[in-house]
C-alpha cells in the first residue's frame, strides 16, 4: 500500500479564507475593537494585527529562504486605524502570502518553530490563522456562530493536524485542535501546536512535542494529544521532560527530541519514540520509544523507528544511530532488529544497538 499523505493546500485557498474572514469581520467593522478577542490577550485590533504579521512574516519565509529563524522586523498598524482599515489590511497581506505561495517552487522549505515546511505548509498556516483568530475576534465583540468554509477547515486538519480524530464536524475539530473547544468524549486542550512536517508511515504519523507541549505533558497532561488506552506510558512524560530541560537549557534543537506516535486511522496516540538529543559530536544520536501498554504487539514501535530514522538520516550531522536495551527484553531487541539495528556490544549493563546512515542518504 502506498503512504498517501495530505492535500496540498495554495495560494487560492489562502485567497478564500481571507475573503470568509474578511467579508465576517466587515459585517462588526462598526463596532469597537479594543475589547479583548476571545480566549487572548490581545485586543481584537491586537489580534487583527497579528494575523497580518502572521501572513507578512510566513510570505517573507518563503521570499527570503530562511533557514533559521524569522526575519528581523515587525508589522505594525498605522496610528488610528479604523476596523476597517484593518480588515483592508488583512486583504493585501494575505495576498501577499498567496502571491508568495505561487511564486515558491515545490522543492523550496524554510523555517518555521513548528517545523520546516514549503509553500503549502506555510499556506495551512496561514489559513489556521486566518479562521481560528477571526473566531476569536468575532466571539470577543459578541458574535457567536460565524462558520468559515469545512473544505478550508478540513484541508487544514489534514494538513497539519494529523493527529486529530477523524469523522467529526471540521470546523469544531479545527477549535478543539487549537485549545478553542470540546469534542465528544474530549475536554478543551491545555496546550497545542500543530506540525507542519509529521513523520508519516503507512499507519502512523509523528508529531514533534514541542518544548511548550512537552511541558504539558511531562506534567500528567496530554500534550495536546488524544491518547489511545490508558496512555501515555511514563517514559513518553520522562521523555517530554528532557525536552523541557533541554529547551530550559538552551540545547532544544527542533527535530531532535520526543515525537508522539499517531495512529492515523483513528488520531488516538499510541506511544512515544524520540532522540535523547542531537546528534554529539562524532554524528551520533541514542533513540528511545515507548508504546501504550494496552497498543503493544502490533509492529506500531518497529514502523515507527523506521520512519523517524530515515526522517533522522536526511538530516545534515547524524552518521550512527544507537539504541540500549535491557538483556532480559526480548521484544525490545526484536523491535530493533526488525528496524534495522544490529547488535553493537554491552555497555553499562544494556545492549547497545546501532544502525548506521545509508550511503543513499548521503
Amino acid at each position: 500500500m502506498a503512504i498517501t499523505g495530505p492535500q496540498d493546500i495554495d495560494e487560492a485557498d489562502i485567497d478564500e479564507a481571507v475573503t470568509a474572514t474578511a467579508s465576517a469581520l466587515r459585517e462588526v467593522a462598526d463596532r469597537d475593537w479594543s475589547v479583548p478577542a476571545a480566549g487572548l490577550e490581545w485586543s481584537c485590533h491586537d489580534t487583527a494585527v497579528h494575523i497580518a504579521s502572521d501572513y507578512t512574516g510566513y510570505a517573507t519565509q518563503l521570499t527570503g529562504r530562511a533557514t533559521d529563524g524569522y526575519a528581523p522586523f515587525d508589522v505594525v498598524a498605522a496610528p488610528g486605524a479604523t476596523p476597517g482599515g484593518l480588515v483592508r489590511v488583512l486583504e493585501a497581506t494575505g495576498g501577499l502570502l498567496a502571491a508568495a505561495v505561487h511564486r515558491t517552487p515545490a522543492d523550496v522549505r524554510a523555517w518555521h518553530p513548528y517545523g520546516a515546511a514549503g509553500g503549502d505548509g506555510f499556506a495551512a498556516m496561514g489559513v489556521v490563522e486566518a479562521l481560528v483568530h477571526t473566531h476569536d475576534i468575532l466571539t470577543g465583540l459578541g458574535e457567536h456562530g460565524w462558520e468559515p468554509p469545512r473544505r478550508l477547515c478540513a484541508l487544514a486538519l489534514d494538513r497539519l493536524f494529523p493527529h486529530v480524530p477523524p469523522g467529526g464536524d471540521p470546523w469544531r475539530s479545527l477549535l478543539w485542535a487549537t485549545g478553542r473547544g470540546e469534542l465528544p468524549g474530549l475536554a478543551r486542550l491545555g496546550a497545542w501546536r500543530w506540525h507542519a512536517d509529521p513523520v508519516r508511515s503507512e499507519r502512523l504519523a509523528l508529531c514533534e512535542v514541542g518544548p511548550g507541549t512537552a511541558a504539558d505533558l511531562r506534567d500528567a497532561g496530554s500534550g495536546g494529544f488524544a491518547w489511545a488506552g490508558d496512555g501515555p506510558e511514563e517514559g513518553t512524560r520522562f521523555a517530554a521532560g528532557m525536552v523541557v530541560k533541554a529547551a530550559e537549557a538552551g540545547a532544544y534543537r527542533p527535530g531532535w527530541g520526543t515525537y508522539a506516535v499517531v495512529r492515523r486511522s483513528d488520531g488516538r496516540a499510541v506511544g512515544g519514540i524520540g532522540f535523547h538529543a542531537a546528534p554529539d559530536a562524532g554524528g551520533e544520536a541514542e533513540v528511545g520509544y515507548d508504546i501504550v501498554r494496552s497498543e503493544r504487539g502490533r509492529g506500531y514501535a518497529s514502523e515507527a523507528l523506521r520512519a523517524l530514522a530515515g526522517r533522522a538520516f536526511t538530516r545534515p550531522g547524524l552518521r550512527v544511530l544507537r539504541a540500549t536495551v535491557e538483556p532480559g527484553n526480548a521484544a525490545s531487541r526484536a523491535v530493533l532488529e526488525r528496524a534495522g539495528f544490529t547488535p553493537a556490544g554491552a555497555t553499562d549493563g544494556g545492549l547497545r544497538y546501532t544502525l548506521v546512515r545509508p550511503p543513499s542518504a548521503g
